[in-house]
């Protein structure tokens, strides 16, 4: 199987609904859009061929210049039999970043999904418990945002030559 291929049967599937096909370090990458981010991985997961039936990774990305979608949901896919990973993103508005949650396909996805929750603010619609899970409860901001600045600027204690500034 090759990323090709992997191509070809998606393409099939959905259509020009699929976007933004690429392959960094060889793994095959390709955005969709959020309302039919459980299909595409129902259809992953099911297809006799792909099974895509691992989920190793779920996460986030803050893009603040990506007016209307400043949120990316990150998939990682693995096919366990073949040994081929794959990619897939879906983007979301920051002020609306309701996505559908993949918990019902993928166990794995309720503590990942809440830790995307907990740093980023995605809303994953759906899922059974979606509660901070790292951070305090009484938090009413997500630090992962690139909204915030890195370091607290008004420190005193800090040697700005020990910072190569």
């Amino acid at each position: 199987m090759t990323n090709e291929s992997i191509r070809q049967k998606l393409t099939e599937k959905f259509g020009d609904q699929l976007i933004d096909w690429e392959e960094p370090y060889g793994m095959l990458t390709f955005t969709a859009p959020k309302d039919i981010n459980l299909k595409v991985l129902q259809f992953l997961f099911d297809d006799t061929e792909l099974k895509f039936q691992f989920l190793t990774d779920l996460t986030a990305v803050h893009y603040p210049d990506r007016k209307g979608g400043e949120l990316a949901v990150v998939y990682h896919l693995h096919n366990l039999v073949d040994n081929i990973r794959i990619r897939f993103k879906v983007f979301t508005d920051i002020n609306k970043p309701d996505v559908f949650s993949a918990t019902a396909l993928y166990q794995s996805a309720n503590w990942m999904e809440r830790e995307t929750y907990d740093f980023f603010g995605v809303n994953f619609v759906g899922h059974p418990n979606l509660k901070r899970i790292l951070n305090v409860d009484e938090m009413e901001y997500f630090p992962m945002r690139k909204e915030f600045p890195l370091e607290d600027q008004s420190r005193l204690d800090k040697d700005d030559e020990m910072f190569g500034r």
